[in-house]
């Protein structure tokens, strides 16, 4: 049995929410909290294996709530929301920034056609967060200090100019992603194309917060575009991303792979593919395999490849995958991939673009 609580105000939505997840056998409703403070003590008290949490709360938002709880008795949160509008999306992301690690839509009425398909997704996420060991929310990403000292020590083989980076990432990517793009030197002579498994609807927040909280400029990918040095474009909704000669980046509705679209086996093998020992290929934290095996195939083809750490990862299911099948070059924490994205992309600092 996986033991639940929902956080949520609304009755409601309380209901429907009780409803959908007592639809599957696996799940207990440990209790339902309609505040933050409520939801502080029920954690305490009924020790839930996962929480379902509203980011809109009263006496605490949903921040402060799941920072208390991150530091207190840390525990897997989903949030539990609307579609995020352009006001939502910093307040949705701040609560990532505090230790939430999922965000799903709240599922529509019973007899709304999307029903079914809402109440599958909100089901599958709980069931796989709450697999998730979390830890104290100060110790999730390892704070050890970069230095290109370090990254200089390690051995790399590519002889050819780096000209583009391409990042997959799951479960507890995105505030890796963030911390990787800040790190990232002012100047950066090639473009970033990122795969994040994100719940479909909020590929545009994951967007516009990077955007509000670095110094790059960010897009959804769009078919057919240029990839410009120094600009970061982030998979849509629904679509595999990857690179044709041009080159150009490719937006491919063709099926899941490794149950999902976008992957980043899809963006890791055109990659290897255009560019060759020209790339640098980098997974990050979440669960599954997705990309290890294409990590591999980069590495093979001369790339510079990097696996995020165990001791930095929320989730050591991707990177661990590729560093089992010896894919990655280099495994290292966030702070360290910033430090050595900017010492393998050094020398092209000085060339006019």
């Amino acid at each position: 049995m996986i033991k639940v609580l929902i956080v949520e105000d609304s009755p409601v939505m309380q209901e429907l929410l009780a409803y959908t997840l007592n639809s599957d056998p696996i799940f207990n409703i440990a209790g339902i909290a309609a505040n933050g403070e409520e939801a502080i003590e029920m954690v305490m008290e009924k020790r839930p294996d996962v929480i379902a949490m509203d980011y809109y709360l009263p006496k605490l938002d949903g921040r402060q709530t799941t920072r208390k709880i991150m530091e207190t008795k840390p525990t897997p949160i989903v949030i539990v929301t609307d579609s995020i509008t352009e006001k939502d999306e910093a307040i949705t992301f701040s609560l990532i920034e505090a230790g939430a690690l999922a965000i799903v839509k709240k599922p529509h009425s019973i007899n709304h056609p999307e029903y079914k398909n809402d109440a599958h997704v909100l089901i599958q996420t709980l069931k796989l967060m709450s697999e998730v060991k979390v830890v104290r929310r100060s110790s999730i990403i390892s704070k050890k200090k970069a230095t290109n000292k370090t990254i200089i020590e390690k051995p790399t083989t590519a002889e050819s100019e780096i000209k583009i980076v391409a990042i997959g990432a799951s479960i507890g990517g995105t505030l890796v992603l963030q911390k990787i793009i800040l790190g990232l030197p002012g100047k950066l002579p090639v473009p970033v194309l990122i795969v994040q498994h994100i719940s479909p609807g909020f590929v545009n927040g994951l967007m516009g917060w990077l955007a509000n909280t670095t110094n790059f400029p960010i897009h959804i990918a769009s078919q057919g575009e240029f990839p410009l040095p120094g600009h970061i474009y982030i998979a849509p909704d629904g679509f595999h991303m990857g690179v044709e000669n041009g080159p150009l980046i490719v937006l491919s509705n063709h099926a899941p792979e490794n149950g999902l679209r976008p992957s980043v086996a899809f963006l890791f093998r055109t990659v290897a593919d255009i560019y060759g020992s020209g790339a640098v290929g980098i997974l990050l934290t979440g669960m599954g395999r997705d990309g290890a095996d294409e990590l591999k195939l980069m590495k093979d083809n001369g790339a510079i490849t990097i696996a995020q750490s165990e001791e930095s990862s929320v989730v050591f299911g991707m990177s661990g995958e590729a560093i089992k099948l010896n894919a990655a070059t280099l495994i290292l924490s966030p702070e360290e991939i910033s430090a050595a994205l900017g010492t393998l992309t050094e020398k092209m600092n000085n060339v006019s673009l």
